[in-house]
């Protein structure tokens, strides 16, 4: 297990230094010049290239590629080009709202999926199965933001018992704001989040009631629950754990669309303004940062599996 975790903690480092290779090149190639976007429309050329100068943009591309390198070593991520202020610390401060909505809505998207899926696989013969399949389906239909601007409707508009959208501007010090300011996105979130998640478990429940090993335990004399709890639950979870990583990872990164419906400070309104503003730095602290937690889910993810899943450290092991 230490091997694979040293292997695996070495190809998180360089994913995430070639995803910053990546990046950098990318924005390089977008139209459009972050000099020219911050001055006026009627700049001319000389007041363009002393802005050019100031930020750095006019050195040679390899030179750039140093400079970042070196920064995002020490987790700098550059001065904003629109408000010269440090991006780190303004990303720290967008993340206490994103990690929050993110990992709340994922909390409470598995708390209803599980058992959920669980039943509709129990009962997938009958009309409650049926009931609970259909709608995962049209959960996973749905646009995300069509969901919230209807919770907004019903639960803000009309009954008025959360607030619309913003965030209060003193942040956590109030946690009852913050809790009510993101009730409905984590609650839109969830929605999408479970309903994927509820077809998964129902899928990977099924496989387990199907399998031999079930049908052995019971003919040893092991009741139902007992065979499925015992037997079942850590079969059936391995599959599940990697769909569950690639379930929070997605709704890490489509948190841009959440934030945007309720007027959230978050990474994903810092990334939108950002690139309207052709801000380098911003962009590309805000990706960095989003990847790095995208791997760091991954790495999780396969952790646990290799935990609750011997036949993986036993591959691992036959492999060496």
């Amino acid at each position: 297990m230490t091997r694979y975790l040293m292997r695996r903690t070495l190809v998180l480092v360089l994913s995430l230094i070639a995803a910053g290779l990546v990046l950098f090149v990318l924005l390089r190639l977008l139209p459009g010049d972050p000099a020219a976007a911050l001055l006026s429309v009627g700049a001319d050329d000389a007041q363009i290239a002393a802005v050019r100068a100031e930020l750095g943009s006019d050195q040679p591309i390899a030179v750039q590629l140093g400079h970042f390198l070196a920064d995002l070593a020490r987790f700098d991520f550059g001065r904003s080009f629109v408000s010269n202020a440090p991006v780190a610390p303004e990303i720290l401060s967008r993340l206490t709202v994103t990690l929050p909505l993110t990992l709340a809505a994922f909390a409470l998207a598995l708390a209803f999926a599980a058992p959920l899926g669980i039943l509709a696989a129990l009962r997938a013969d009958r009309w409650t199965g049926a009931a609970l399949s259909a709608l995962s389906q049209l959960g996973l239909a749905v646009p995300v933001f069509w969901i919230g601007l209807m919770l907004v409707w019903i639960v803000a508009v009309r009954a008025r018992l959360l607030p619309a959208s913003g965030f209060p501007t003193e942040g956590w010090s109030d946690p009852i704001a913050a809790a009510r300011a993101l009730a409905l996105p984590v609650l839109t979130v969830a929605l999408v989040m479970g309903a994927s998640l509820l077809r998964y478990i129902r899928s990977a429940t099924l496989d387990v009631l199907g399998a031999d090993y079930l049908r052995h335990a019971r003919a040893l004399g092991a009741s139902f629950p007992e065979a499925l709890i015992r037997h079942g639950l850590r079969n059936g979870a391995a599959p599940v754990i990697s769909i569950i990583g690639i379930e929070l990872a997605s709704t890490l990164l489509g948190a841009v669309v959440v934030e945007r419906v309720f007027a959230l400070p978050g990474l994903g309104s810092m990334l939108v303004l950002a690139i309207a503003q052709r801000d380098y730095p911003s962009v590309q602290g805000v990706l960095m940062v989003t990847t790095l937690l995208v791997l760091l889910i991954g790495f999780a993810a396969d952790v646990v599996q290799r935990l609750i899943d011997p036949r993986l450290r036993a591959e691992e092991r036959g492999a060496s």
